[in-house]
């Protein structure tokens, strides 16, 4: 069972709730956490999604061209500290 996961991370908060509402709404499962501590900047908050789904977030989160965007990110508990990858 992969306990992988993905997570958009943004620098302001509003655009992490404008993100999670515009996965919602294209039928993609999110969630509003808090930011993995390696991604050092930021508001914070980030959208976590199901690794599966990556490729349509990377899709719909590009057509958005915001700015704010830190990255995308495959979070891996199992790996400890290199739990963190860019996507």
């Amino acid at each position: 069972m992969d306990q992988s996961y993905g997570v958009a991370a943004y620098r302001s908060r509003q655009q992490v709730m404008k993100i999670n509402d515009l996965l919602r709404r294209n039928g993609i499962s999110s969630s509003v956490v808090s930011t993995p501590r390696e991604i050092s900047a930021g508001c914070g908050l980030s959208v976590r999604f199901n690794i599966n789904d990556a490729a349509n977030v990377k899709r719909i989160v590009s057509r958005e061209k915001n700015a704010n965007l830190i990255g995308l990110y495959r979070v891996d508990p199992s790996l400890g500290r290199g739990r963190l990858s860019v996507l």
